[in-house]
């Protein structure tokens, strides 16, 4: 009887996933949804361009392809040229019978939510409000805000909004710096009056996870209190380079629906980034239904449309993501691929596997690399790898001061096999 080979080894068996040791982090088990601040909050962005309605129209469609559940579509209280856009994009909703819902900002005036309401009529699209309204000591110190002036704001704004047939999403503004008491009034006051959500903000990227997690359970507390079927939100931005972590506490401590922009874009360093996020939550296993593979395509129709570059070392989306010029990284994915284990060599170097955004292990050639790496990148592109060869093109890479471009090492190629003939 012959030997059988011995059984593929299982996951666990080559990854030990501290992240999972003593229960890990279990599922929040509720559905989490998102939001999608691109097309508003991510223009804020001192650096980014306005994109064209086409373009906006492409971005609102690729956000339906990977499963985005609602998408703030602009502030009409902004002028003419937002109204129109909006209008559009709700029509497109409609005319395309999407699954994603649409929301709107507007600031706690009836000014601000009147267009909404007409765009509603016009199109027939049913719209959120997404009303803003500061609440912390510091912000209503500069602004010689009163209390009593915000509360009464808030219930004039959220009756108009349920009169309407309106639902109304509530958002404090700098929650992360607000005292207790003054959430526990406006929030109260929002819930009271009928608004369906309410959202918690880090305006400035002021909150820590832990900080996250404590004023979502907060605000949390607060809901279950008013007896009241309301949806929580967190909305973060990125001064302190924590909006992902921060995303994840704040679905810890209760949020049902978390904000973010493709590529992190918005006001100063930007956004929630919407892809990291996604990414995140899927491989830890909290999200389900999300299509990741259009995500390149979701960041790169985001960057030709405002302008903003995606940096070679994004993560998952970025040029250099899943690419590596180093020989004994690249030996080690090169072994995997001899294995033919696609599986293997998407993991052996990387924390994020290539195939779930559509993606695969590329090997390049540099100052960095073995000889592997060259016989590789030959055997790839269809070219035999002779010892000139490989000679010819690992001598050039140890020369150079980065990887070599695959229309140099083609050049060096050639110009092998041109002397081979020269010399026949």
């Amino acid at each position: 009887m012959m030997d059988q080979p011995p059984p593929a080894p299982r996951a666990e068996d080559l990854i030990h996933d501290w992240n999972t040791v003593g229960g890990g982090d279990p599922p929040p088990g509720r559905r989490i949804r998102f939001d999608d601040e691109t097309l508003r909050d991510g223009l804020q962005s001192p650096s980014v361009q306005t994109p064209t309605i086409e373009q906006k129209l492409e971005i609102l469609h690729l956000m339906e392809e990977i499963g985005i559940h609602t998408a703030n579509i602009g502030l009409p209280g902004a002028g003419p040229h937002v109204v129109r856009d909006t209008t559009e994009l709700a029509r497109e909703i409609g005319r395309s019978r999407m699954r994603i819902r649409a929301n709107c900002a507007a600031r706690t005036v009836i000014a601000d939510i009147e267009p909404i309401h007409r765009i509603v009529q016009e199109t027939g699209v049913p719209i959120e409000v997404a009303m803003f309204i500061g609440s912390s000591p510091i912000r209503q110190y500069t602004e010689d805000w009163s209390l009593d002036r915000m509360l009464a704001l808030t219930e004039e704004a959220v009756r108009y909004c349920v009169d309407r047939g309106l639902d109304a999403m509530y958002v404090t503004e700098d929650t992360t710096r607000a005292h207790p008491e003054t959430l526990r009034r406006l929030y109260g006051a929002a819930i009271a009056c009928g608004a369906r959500a309410v959202v918690v903000c880090d305006t400035v990227g002021h909150s820590t996870p832990e900080g996250a997690r404590q004023v979502v359970g907060f605000v949390r507390r607060l809901i279950e209190e008013s007896g009241r079927a309301v949806r929580l939100d967190w909305h973060g931005h990125n001064d302190r380079g924590l909006s992902v972590p921060n995303s994840i506490a704040a679905i810890r401590g209760g949020a049902d629906q978390v904000h973010g922009c493709a590529l992190g874009i918005g006001e100063r360093v930007g956004n929630t980034p919407m892809d990291q996020l996604l990414v995140n939550l899927h491989l830890m296993g909290w999200v389900e239904g999300v299509n990741l593979r259009k995500l390149p395509d979701y960041c790169e129709a985001v960057s030709r449309a405002t302008g903003h570059p995606i940096p070679d070392n994004y993560p998952m989306v970025g040029r250099d993501a899943f690419e590596t010029g180093t020989g004994v990284h690249a030996a080690a994915v090169i072994k995997a691929f001899r294995k033919g284990d696609h599986w293997l060599a998407n993991r052996i170097y990387s924390g994020v596997p290539a195939e779930e955004l559509g993606r695969e292990q590329v090997i390049k050639v540099g100052p960095m690399s073995g000889r592997s790496n060259v016989v590789w990148w030959l055997e790839r592109h269809g070219v035999r790898p002779s010892e000139e060869v490989v000679d010819r093109v690992f001598r050039a890479a140890k020369l150079s001061t980065r990887n070599l471009a695959d229309e140099e090492i083609r050049n060096l190629v050639e110009q092998v096999a041109y002397v081979d003939e020269w010399s026949v």
